[in-house]
């Protein structure tokens, strides 16, 4: 009786069944709740300050907020297409938002960047 191993591609065949890189999600960002921060789409660094907060401090925050965002639900960054960001809200888009928010369950937290800036992080769950 022979002792042979049976050579089969092995590491290679593994190798290639991997999909290519153009081919895999971009879900790249690490959730800035667990992380303490995130960086957004023009490069600033937000910071986790405090949350989540309550309901009125999150009211006031949605309205005096330096930006606003609904968390993960943000798109693809520009220059760097394989890192997704939380999307930041126009302010004409901000109170449409806030009333969405509030019909279904959130958590507010307070982010602040350089320059004492101030953005309402609202992770919305259905």
């Amino acid at each position: 009786m022979t002792n042979k191993r049976r050579r089969g591609g092995g590491f290679a065949e593994v190798l290639a069944a991997l999909p290519r890189k153009e081919e895999r999600a971009y879900w790249n960002l690490d959730d800035p709740l667990e992380s303490g921060g995130f960086v957004d789409a023009e490069g600033r660094y937000w910071r986790l300050v405090r949350g989540p907060v309550d309901r009125r401090l999150a009211k006031r925050l949605a309205v005096d907020a330096d930006e606003m965002t609904l968390g993960l639900w943000g798109r693809l960054h520009e220059s760097s297409p394989d890192v997704f960001v939380p999307a930041l809200l126009t302010p004409e888009e901000r109170p449409a938002a806030w009333r969405d928010a509030c019909a279904l369950d959130y958590r507010a937290y307070e982010f602040r960047a350089s320059g004492d800036r101030t953005l309402l992080y609202l992770a919305v769950s259905c």
